[in-house]
């Protein structure tokens, strides 16, 4: 597809995130929460979400690509493979594991459905039609991990110390630490192999957007290294 069709599709999934996390912030002090906390310490747990944090990835690699859909650098290349498979997590995890225990109301509703469904689905599909791609390779996918390994670690510690914990298979406090530790594992080992999954896709699928100039190769170093 043409760099302006890129151009349009990227800045669609960009608008989708920025209005769902503009709301879950302006409709977090309208909102009485289960137990009484400092606003701010709501906002910290809001933000302490992976949903959350899938959700401003997706938002801001899709800003950037937006303005120029063939933008490039090795920091882009972590974040862009980053955006694409921690919202593809949240969505399958969601799904499977916590659509039947998460009752949601009002503007939440519209929101759960934003950040579950609909932003994984056209994450993924934009990265298939317009990539930019090739763009992945081993030392990204190396490289990409540490961002959710940074996530883990804030989890549990902010867990240790205020006594809660953003999803019921990471609780401590109710499961254990053997079993959230089992199944951190088990969302670390989904991660890697979407991570190496796409690394193998960029290799196969054609070269995206067709129409521009600095596409490069997997072996080859970045030039734009704007991020």
């Amino acid at each position: 597809m043409s760099r302006s069709t890129a151009r349009l599709l990227h800045a669609v999934v960009a608008a989708l995130c920025w209005g769902s996390l503009a709301v879950d912030v302006v409709a977090l002090p309208l909102t009485e929460p289960a137990e009484p906390a400092p606003l701010l310490a709501r906002y910290v747990e809001l933000f302490s979400y992976f949903t959350i944090l899938s959700v401003l990835l997706v938002g801001v690699v899709s800003t950037l690509l937006a303005v120029d859909p063939e933008r490039d650098g090795r920091l882009l290349r972590v974040l862009r493979l980053d955006s694409l498979v921690c919202i593809t997590v949240t969505g399958v995890v969601y799904h499977l594991l916590l659509r039947s225990t998460h009752d949601v109301q009002g503007v939440y509703v519209v929101t759960n459905l934003l950040d579950h469904t609909v932003v994984p689905v056209l994450a993924v599909l934009v990265w298939l039609l317009v990539g930019p791609r090739p763009r992945t390779d081993a030392r990204t996918a190396l490289l990409a991990v540490v961002l959710p390994l940074v996530w883990v670690g804030w989890t549990f510690v902010r867990g240790s110390v205020v006594g809660s914990y953003p999803y019921p298979y990471l609780d401590v406090t109710e499961i254990g630490a053997a079993t959230a530790a089992v199944n951190t594992a088990g969302v670390a080992v989904g991660f890697l192999t979407l991570a190496a999954l796409v690394t193998v896709a960029e290799r196969l699928l054609p070269p995206a957007p067709r129409s521009g100039t600095r596409v490069q190769t997997e072996s080859a170093e970045p030039v734009d290294v704007r991020a």
